[in-house]
């Protein structure tokens, strides 16, 4: 793994899916050293998640699993947790998300492997937490979506409740576990000590509600779908041009008065129903009219073309090949090219993260189930035969 800010941490990762797996891969595109561990015969369900599928591997379990290396281990079997034990001692942090109580039941919890390596930071995602009434129970992130109010304010109302198009809880959440791990290294520092983090799905989504949730609580009424509108700024929604339809995401007066002028009806910026947002927000439905009638008269590049001239926010409705297509994009080097063990090269969204000095790196690909096991045992300390031997227990 070529040098990063993070490198020199060991992160032994029991995760599946996407939340956990995210989180490691950040971690590993920083530089840390990334051991994905599953089961033998492989217990991360995305691999089989398809088509489509390049070489048998999903395409969805590459998106989240470059710069680790694989090692398969049986860790319901007393030699299995032996091995894992080993492995914690020169490692910094473990991270899984089985359900609340199944790593106390297999006697791998974190009371246990701080007794190993006090310095470890242990990392449980779940759906709900380790604490509270729900605490036991599996989540995913369509459920997520759904209990944490995200449905209720996604969509319209004729369409009813929406999911967001992507596993944004799993996302959210795989990210506060980056920042939850990052931020226990750095007071190791000063301590000494490692710590345990109790990181929910849950919890993750309803703390993005931010200013819905505000809006609630401060007014007492309850938030409604609203569609392409914004609870709380206008102009700030979809539009329909000459020729299709695009995003104005005015967030000021002043970038409102420049978007009037851009429309050549200057005079609304001054009109007593629209001088300030809050008038705006009043009158939303006499503003929609009125800026729907201009931009119909142009072509979604025109508009483009002269929102952006005078530097107000907007954008066009692009489908995802568009997207990565983009030429800020590629420029951007938001897409990233790696070998695949099979041989074959696979494209993966790369990071958004640009450091100046500690570049993140892309060193190896999405690897296959165990792929690294003998390797990673070797550099354990652990002999060819008693490497063999557990293979022939069905242990790695």
């Amino acid at each position: 793994m070529t040098n990063g800010p993070l490198s020199g941490i060991r992160v032994l990762d029991l995760s599946r899916v996407l939340a956990g797996p995210y989180c490691t891969m950040i971690l590993g595109d920083l530089g840390a050293e990334i051991i994905k561990v599953e089961a033998p015969g492989g217990s991360d369900d995305t691999r089989a998640w398809g088509p489509p599928y390049l070489n048998g591997e999903s395409a969805y379990y590459m998106c989240a699993n470059r710069n680790k290396k694989a090692l398969t281990l049986n860790l319901k079997s007393d030699e299995g947790k032996e091995v894992l034990k080993r492995l914690i001692a020169s490692s910094d942090v473990l991270i899984h998300n089985f359900k609340t109580g199944t790593m106390e039941k297999w006697g791998l919890d974190y009371t246990v492997l701080s007794e190993i390596n006090p310095r470890l930071v242990y990392c449980q995602i779940t759906g709900f937490g380790q604490t509270g009434p729900l605490s036991e129970l599996p989540g995913y992130d369509f459920a997520i979506q759904a209990m944490s109010g995200f449905m209720s304010i996604t969509g319209s109302e004729s369409s009813g409740p929406m999911k967001v198009g992507v596993a944004i809880t799993d996302i959210l959440t795989g990210l506060y576990a980056n920042i939850g791990i990052q931020a226990a290294l750095l007071e190791r520092e000063s301590s000494g000590a490692g710590q345990a983090i109790d990181i929910s799905l849950y919890d993750s989504a309803v703390s993005a509600l931010i200013n819905v949730a505000s809006n609630y609580l401060v007014s007492g009424k309850v938030p409604s779908p609203l569609g392409n509108y914004h609870p709380n700024i206008v102009p700030y929604q979809t539009f329909k041009t000459g020729d299709g339809e695009m995003v104005v995401a005015v967030g000021n007066d002043r970038q409102f008065q420049s978007f009037c002028d851009c429309l050549g009806k200057s005079e609304l910026s001054s009109d007593s129903r629209f001088e300030t947002n809050s008038d705006r927000l009043s009158h939303r439905d006499e503003l929609e009219e009125e800026v729907h009638k201009q931009l119909k008269t142009q072509s979604t590049d025109n508009w483009i073309k002269v929102f952006r001239e005078r530097q107000i926010p907007c954008g066009p409705i692009q489908t995802i090949d568009q997207v990565l297509q983009d030429p800020h994009v590629l420029a951007r080097d938001m897409i990233v090219n790696l070998r695949h063990s099979s041989g074959e090269d696979i494209q993966l969204v790369g990071s958004p993260l640009k450091l100046s000095r500690t570049e993140v790196k892309y060193d190896t690909p999405p690897p296959l189930v165990g792929e690294h096991t003998e390797e990673l045992l070797s550099a354990c300390g652990f002999t060819n035969e008693e490497i063999q031997i557990l293979a022939d227990h069905h242990i790695i």
